[in-house]
């Protein structure tokens, strides 16, 4: 199952989708361009069913393979996520975005653009038994619009029973892999905390409750959370990202400081560990100094967890493709919204190589459209591997 021939002959033309959605970035839900695209192609190509509109703006595709089926699964998804990211770009590629303030900085482009060549595939062969699901997904980016298809019934409705995807990753060889079992990408959770003492002249700090220092002090204590209260073979990140006094005067002392920031987690023990932590680190930092603390902690999207055997199967089908693939690739504390995926299907997500570029969510990234063939293949192989006709 090397890289499939056909898919060196539709290079171009999914080279040619992929430059039209970077062209035309949209963001979030806000996909009307992109979803039309996407559904237009997809019954051109064949599909036996397009669903427009699963999880607001979401599209997918069915696709009943013509083998016999010999028991196991029935039905497995593969889903690519859609949406660009508010940046402006500074490529200066050919095809950048003309959408000004907005641009597909993460590669959704080439997800969306890899999944369609594997549909494609899936129409003209149809070598499997049983159903290939193509799932593209709104608002990776912050939207969580994995759980909106899911919350739109996109697993029940289908009959999907496994599903998987890739991401590609600045920095590793161009169309290598990398996929392990168990966690790959962090939670990610959110906090915002107020400060709040009693404000004065700047002259007279003996008559005043200042919120800055106590704020200081806070931001330090925050990170006994990592350093001490978290099991050293556990990985967390906490960062303060924010920092705001509600007085820009410069001979003030503020009522109030306003701070935010996120943590990153990879077990769900750590994860309530760190939310416990941090709220009674803020209160009891402000009381200490007279001060009080007023803590919004939000919870992000949760851990991206492989399961053990279908990332097995994944890691397989991707050495047959590139020849290799690392199973012990570095787990990343960046978040991702397919984990609500694998929260309620078994599935695996994985990495594929972008080569040397710029990194994502940078102004200057662009995806590499030489590893579209790989990608495409990999997605048809998971089909082909977990939908084996008799």
């Amino acid at each position: 199952m090397p890289i499939k021939n056909r898919f060196a002959e539709m290079h171009a033309e999914a080279t040619a989708w992929r430059h039209d959605f970077h062209r035309n970035p949209e963001l979030l839900y806000d996909l009307p361009r992109t979803s039309a695209r996407v559904a237009e192609l997809l019954r051109e190509f064949g599909c036996d069913e397009v669903v427009e509109g699963i999880g607001r703006t979401g599209v997918v595709g069915v696709i009943e393979g013509q083998g016999t089926r010999q028991g196991g699964l029935r039905c497995v998804g593969l889903r690519a996520d859609m949406d660009a990211l508010p940046i402006r770009e500074k490529t200066g590629a050919e095809h950048a975005s003309e959408v000004e303030g907005k641009m597909h900085a993460c590669g959704h482009d080439g997800h969306t653009s890899t999944l369609l060549a594997a549909a494609k595939y899936l129409c003209e062969t149809r070598a499997f038994a049983g159903r290939a699901v193509v799932i593209f997904q709104p608002a990776e980016e912050g939207g969580a619009g994995a759980k909106a298809m899911i919350e739109d019934g996109l697993m029940e409705r289908f009959g999907i029973e496994e599903v998987y995807a890739l991401h590609n990753m600045p920095g590793m060889e161009a169309g290598s892999f990398g996929i392990r079992p168990d966690a790959m990408m962090a939670a990610a959770d959110f906090f915002d905390i107020v400060v709040t003492g009693k404000g004065g002249h700047a002259a007279k700090p003996q008559e005043v409750i200042d919120p800055v220092p106590i704020s200081a002090h806070l931001i330090l204590a925050l990170q006994s959370i990592v350093s001490r209260a978290t099991d050293p073979l556990e990985e967390i990140v906490l960062s303060v990202t924010t920092l705001e006094t509600d007085s820009k005067a410069l001979n003030v002392i503020g009522n109030s400081v306003s701070l935010g920031g996120t943590v990153r987690t990879m077990s769900a023990e750590t994860r309530d560990l760190a939310e416990r932590r941090l709220r009674e680190i803020a209160q009891g930092v402000a009381a200490t100094h007279e001060g009080t603390a007023e803590v919004d902690y939000r919870r992000g999207y949760p851990v991206t967890r492989n399961d053990a055997a279908a990332a097995e199967v994944a890691a397989q089908v991707a050495e047959a493709v590139a020849g290799t693939c690392d199973r012990n690739v570095d787990p990343m504390m960046g978040a991702e919204d397919f984990a609500y995926m694998l929260e309620v299907r078994p599935g695996a997500y994985g990495f594929i190589g972008n080569g040397p570029s710029a990194p994502l969510h940078h102004a200057e990234y662009d995806f590499n459209d030489a590893i579209l063939p790989a990608g495409a293949s990999w997605f048809v192989g998971m089909i082909e591997a977990r939908l084996p006709p008799a």
